[in-house]
């Protein structure tokens, strides 16, 4: 074996933005080695030259990899030696087509906070404040690779404390790219509704506390767009905040001092504390210790709801703001309703006129638009209901998925995903489709994914629907497009996210999604393959009178449903919860589209019978924001200790998919409800017998594997309770933990099936 080698190593994954460079340079010159470590648009690339068992001990160090990196694959070529000395950090090479993964951005290190609160610090209580383990990464991007000088941090040079830090292999800041200080980084300004300057620096910090606290709404830019910030326990400005925002009900976030505050508050577990503290810090639903009202909470902070959407300070602003004030605000997206997040601040000075009193402000550019995530817990693990800040754009490992497939996703909570040879990239969640404003983001953010990654599509993938905003979209960029059935997508998404390949069960579960008989689908059971799939059953259908008006009115979906199990009997049925909403001509007009079936849409819909089941209950109505009824019907059955189940049979249909039958589910309740049971015990019932039926239509079909996906698997009950009853029938469940299973992971399906499409034989 020779006394000197030169090994040239090729790293791949999330190399960039984690102080992967200083820690290779670390480890090199303790062990003596000679080369130089540099960013390139692929990767890392790394030179070392000596003895080989401290070559080897290099590579071993590398393929273990600092905190917040993943080593995708290592790559080495044995190189002639070149007696050269000593170990550098080299300029990024700009040349080829990037493949590094961009890494998130981090909530804000122990250490910087630290550093942040001491008075001592030249740091002290500077709202920008970063290291090589925190800050802003994919929100400052603006190509790769990733120095500095592509990032929105080039408009700041560093002044010579900075850069000393920047080039000293023994500091934590080693080529942080973000490194700042008072003296030469961003800056934060006090506005006015008028964008008038009130207060600079640290005193409009302070200021901005002062407002919170007296009851204003203060619109704080942070890392990916601004919040609208208010006291959460003042339910007179959390009111006002509902109004401007033309939120009536939905419930808003709220961001905890600390995690004691946050505890008073809710029931924290051992897997939301680590969502809570980890480096995404996002918003984690929790349950409330005490019922809305009976805590400090305001009640219209979360109308009704038993969860709490909840987290802790992840940015110096809002550390410095939780601080000073040292109460719970409400901390809701920079936007009005159905808008995309503001992100700069003269937008800010026109969109959040009339809803923020003040504007706390700062001179860093956002270079693109990321909401807070949103967390859950199922079956004791994480489960992403919105992929953005913190975990977007990380990719999607997906064997041989090949390359060049956009996926423009779907209206509502739409992302937009990009393949590259075995990884899906999936976008920040962009939001629902409805505006002009949010079509303009989708645009941006498919121009956006493709430039980062220097990529030119060949291929557009889209949803089925020909009236989605996205579809438009696909067809707009003059690609060859495949259009993806909306639940065939959400199969594709969970399957790739669990690394299992078709054949499968997809048993998908949402409100709504364009079907081949032109009907609406939502409670289906499909057999896939690798590019093959057919509809093997589904949820008994009914009708919604009013189409649209029925997602928003759940007493209409409960008409129809009444209608087709009891006939015409079912408007004399003035009990009920359901019939009794509507007037007397009400029940006339909506007899008269059931019967002649005149804008009365079909649909096999989860969603839309869990609306029905809600209305039945008396527990929604109308609903002011998409799932309120479903979550009511949900949350409601947590008061329940019984064991009741509700039938809802598997039948046969020659020659046709099997039916999951509802009707004597339906039956039941209303018998229960006639003899005063609670809606608790009937809404658990309902959903032991829809994961009864689900394990019993898995074991018709023989699956092994059983895909369980769609919206309605936000529910936690009920996804815990199927994946309770296929473990029982011996199957083996998946579902959804990093990519969301609501349509913020149907772009990820939709590019996966377009590419297994193209590779079927």
């Amino acid at each position: 074996m020779p006394d000197r080698q030169r090994m040239h190593i090729e790293v791949r994954g999330t190399v960039q933005g984690v102080g992967f460079r200083p820690f290779v340079y670390r480890h090199a010159t303790a062990l003596d080695l000679a080369g130089w470590v540099g960013n390139s648009p692929q990767g890392l690339t790394v030179e070392a030259e000596g003895p080989p068992d401290r070559l080897a001990a290099l590579i071993s160090a590398i393929r273990k990899a600092p905190a917040h990196a993943a080593v995708a694959s290592l790559h080495q070529i044995e190189l002639p030696p070149q007696r050269e000395r000593g170990f550098a950090i080299r300029d990024s090479l700009v040349a080829g087509p990037p493949s590094a993964e961009v890494l998130p951005d981090l909530a804000t290190c122990a250490d910087c906070l630290a550093e942040m609160r001491d008075p001592a610090n030249r740091r002290y209580r500077y709202p920008f404040i970063n290291c090589t383990e925190c800050g802003p990464r994919y929100s400052i991007l603006e190509a790769l690779p990733y120095d500095r000088v592509r990032t929105s941090m080039r408009a700041f040079p560093m002044c010579v404390a900075c850069s000393a830090e920047y080039g000293d292999p023994r500091d934590r800041r080693f080529h942080a790219e973000p490194n700042a200080c008072p003296a030469c980084g961003p800056k934060v300004a006090l506005w006015d509704a008028e964008g008038r300057v009130l207060e600079s620096g640290d005193m409009a910090l302070r200021a901005a506390a002062v407002a919170i606290r007296t009851g204003r709404v203060v619109a704080v830019k942070g890392i990916g767009g601004f919040h609208l910030v208010v006291d959460a326990r003042n339910q007179d400005a959390v009111a006002r905040l509902r109004a401007a925002k033309r939120r009536p009900e939905k419930p808003f976030a709220v961001m905890f001092p600390h995690m004691p505050a946050l505890r008073a508050a809710c029931r924290v577990g051992a897997a939301e504390e680590a969502l809570l503290i980890g480096p995404a810090r996002p918003i984690v639903l929790l349950r409330r210790n005490a019922s809305p009202g009976e805590d400090s909470i305001a009640p219209a902070v979360a109308p009704g709801s038993a969860r709490l959407g909840a987290f802790l300070p992840y940015a110096p602003p809002h550390h410095l703001l939780l601080d000073e004030v040292g109460f719970p605000v409400v901390a809701t997206s920079g936007n009005s309703a159905d808008e995309p997040i503001v992100t700069d601040e003269q937008e800010a000075l026109a969109r959040l006129c009339g809803i923020a009193d003040l504007l706390l402000v700062h001179d860093r550019g956002i270079v693109r638009p990321i909401d807070d995530s949103i967390a859950q817990v199922v079956c004791g693990e994480a489960q992403l209901l919105r992929r953005a800040r913190g975990y977007a754009p990380a990719p999607v490992r997906v064997a041989d998925v090949g390359a060049g497939v956009m996926a423009v996703g779907a209206h509502l909570k739409a992302t937009v995903a990009l393949t590259r040879g075995n990884d899906v990239i999936l976008s920040q969640h962009i939001g629902d489709l409805d505006t002009l404003a949010a079509r303009e983001a989708h645009a941006r953010c498919v121009d956006d994914l493709a430039r980062l990654h220097d990529a030119v599509p060949r291929l557009a993938a889209s949803d089925l629907h020909p009236d989605y905003a996205s579809t438009s979209e696909a067809t707009d960029t003059d690609l060859p497009v495949v259009a993806v059935q909306h639940h065939v997508a959400h199969v594709a998404a969970c399957l790739a996210e669990n690394g299992v390949r078709p054949p499968a069960l997809g048993i998908a579960f949402d409100g709504s999604g364009y079907g081949l008989d032109r009907t609406i689908w939502g409670g289906e059971f499909l057999r896939v393959d690798r590019g093959r799939w057919h509809r093997a059953a589904h949820l008994r259908q009914f009708s919604l009178p009013g189409g649209e008006a029925a997602v928003r009115e759940p007493r209409r979906a409960a008409l129809g449903l009444l209608f087709a199990a009891f006939g015409e009997a079912a408007f004399d049925m003035t009990e009920l919860a359901p019939v009794a909403a509507f007037s007397e001509a009400g029940r006339r007009v909506l007899r008269r589209m059931l019967i002649q079936g005149v804008n009365a849409p079909v649909c096999s819909s989860v969603g839309r019978l869990f609306d029905a089941f809600a209305s039945l209950c008396g527990l929604c109505q109308r609903a002011s924001y998409e799932g309120q009824a479903a979550a009511a019907f949900e949350w409601v059955a947590e008061t329940d200790r019984g064991a009741r189940i509700y039938a809802l049979p598997v039948r046969e249909a020659a020659g046709r998919p099997l039916i999951v039958d509802w009707e004597p589910a339906l039956r039941m309740a209303i018998s229960d409800l006639h003899t005063g049971v609670p809606a608790g015990a009937i809404s658990a019932a309902l959903h032991r017998g829809l994961a009864a039926a689900i394990a019993a239509v898995a074991m018709r079909l023989d699956a092994d594997h059983v895909a369980l996906t769609g919206g309605c698997f936000q529910n936690v009950r009920l996804t815990e309770a199927a994946v309770a009853a296929l473990r029982a029938a011996g199957r083996e469940p998946l579902w959804h933990r990093r990519v969301p299973p609501n349509d913020g992971g149907i772009a990820l399906g939709q590019a996966v099936w377009a590419a297994w499409q193209e590779g079927r034989s």
